[in-house]
């Protein structure tokens, strides 16, 4: 959620804003959200003098009782309770009022940055930086699943049987390499600085309209039927959410934790779950990292986060490039955001396995994140976040860069000692 401020001061700034976002139809949202705040400072003007002139009859009031003026006492009486009355018919009116504008205003994108290309959708984002050598070997690399189902490794028919489409089991070497990976992850994160965290799986109505926009909770959140209750599409949600309401210490910033969680996304949109493979699913695991920073670090942070989610991959062999994101594939919330692609020689291309965003004050503003800095002024905090390792879509890029001509796969250095010391799997 943007500061109401720039509607106020610069609507036109905001209304390009939805423009380059490919979101015109919220142009008439910035108007009416425009004339409620003038009609709201209105209401908050005319209780407010009619409160000051309450309280200064309310002393007459006295003075007059000490002079055993009853009746004219009386008579300022019955004024003072109309007033009431009209201060309490203004109230509720702010209220109603306040309730609509913060309702429209979160269905506003926030700003995006100056240097995010212009694009409607994914197809418009840019490739930035490639880092390592993509590399197609002279043998023909197996589709992922079959690549798992020869080490008797992935079982999606009797997931379907017990779960249905988009949930898999993972069985024997393959599921601990899954492990393994989750494992090594957490610990390179926090050889970087950052608490580990294992957060709640399930959140609330609120945090959950705190954290993400409206048609991202539609599209990717589970409810509990009769619970106000949501199961978390990303640890981010309720790393986030810990610190609704909170004022932080300005010396405690920035705040970096790193979190595993199991992740939960109804994958509205995605034209049907893929049956054959592991690559969109309704149920993954996830080692996200999470900043809460001043405003004057945050661009400093997010290129450290993606840097490090680059470094995660090369540690493992993959590579992996750089994708700017256009305005048109940013979620409502983001400033800036890039994703992380590996390289899949199967497909000779790269696809998505981690996504870094700044969401600079609009997480925050949603759920009431704020530091007091050194002059006493309570600043809301900037917020980032992005993904370390997403398995099994990880996976994905790890078994086919990984794959040797026998059809074992190969264990990077950094990854033996999860494996039991392990140098390679093998078919069995």
């Amino acid at each position: 959620m943007i500061d109401i401020k720039l509607i106020r001061e610069n609507k036109e700034f905001v209304k390009e804003n939805n423009k380059k976002k490919f979101q015109e139809h919220k142009n008439t949202l910035v108007d009416e959200i425009y004339e409620d705040d003038i009609l709201l400072r209105e209401l908050q003007t005319e209780a407010d003098a009619l409160k000051s002139e309450r309280n200064k009859i309310s002393d007459q009031i006295g003075i007059l009782m000490r002079e055993q003026k009853k009746d004219e006492a009386e008579a300022l009486k019955n004024k003072v309770s109309s007033m009431k009355e009209k201060i309490d018919e203004l109230e509720k009116k702010e209220e109603i009022l306040r309730d609509q504008i913060k309702n429209k205003m979160m269905l506003i994108p926030n700003i995006i940055a100056d240097d995010v290309p212009i694009g409607e959708d994914d197809t418009k984002n840019v490739e930035e930086a490639c880092f390592g050598e993509p590399v197609v070997p002279n043998f023909e690399i197996p589709y992922h699943s079959e690549i798992m189902e020869r080490f008797n490794g992935l079982d999606k028919e009797a997931a379907g049987r017990v779960s249905g489409n988009g949930f898999y089991y993972l069985m024997g070497d393959i599921a601990r390499l899954h492990s393994a990976v989750l494992a090594y992850a957490r610990d390179f994160m926090i050889d970087k600085g950052f608490t580990y965290c294992i957060p709640p799986y399930m959140i609330r109505g609120e945090a959950v309209n705190g954290v993400m926009s409206f048609e991202e909770k539609e599209a990717m959140m589970y409810k509990i039927e009769g619970e106000d209750l949501y199961l978390i599409g990303t640890s981010e949600h309720s790393m986030i959410a810990k610190f609704k309401d909170q004022i932080i210490k300005e010396s405690e910033l920035p705040i970096t934790m790193t979190s595993y969680s199991p992740c939960f996304r109804k994958e509205v949109g995605a034209h049907g779950i893929e049956e054959r493979g592991v690559y969109r699913i309704h149920q993954f695991e996830k080692q996200e990292m999470v900043v809460i920073c001043k405003p004057e670090d945050s661009d400093e942070w997010y290129e450290k986060m993606w840097q490090f989610s680059v470094e995660m991959f090369r540690s493992l062999d993959i590579p992996v490039r750089k994708l700017v994101c256009c305005s048109g594939d940013l979620a409502d919330l983001k400033y800036r955001s890039c994703d992380i692609e590996a390289w899949s020689p199967r497909q000779k291309k790269y696809f998505e396995v981690c996504s870094c965003s700044n969401l600079t004050d609009a997480q925050a503003r949603r759920l009431g994140i704020r530091y007091k800095n050194t002059t006493g002024e309570k600043v809301y905090a900037h917020t980032l976040n992005d993904t370390v390792i997403a398995p099994p879509r990880m996976l994905i890029a790890f078994l086919e860069n990984n794959l040797c001509v026998d059809g074992s796969v190969k264990i990077p250095k950094v990854l033996q000692s999860y494996m039991g010391g392990k140098e390679k799997i093998e078919i069995k």
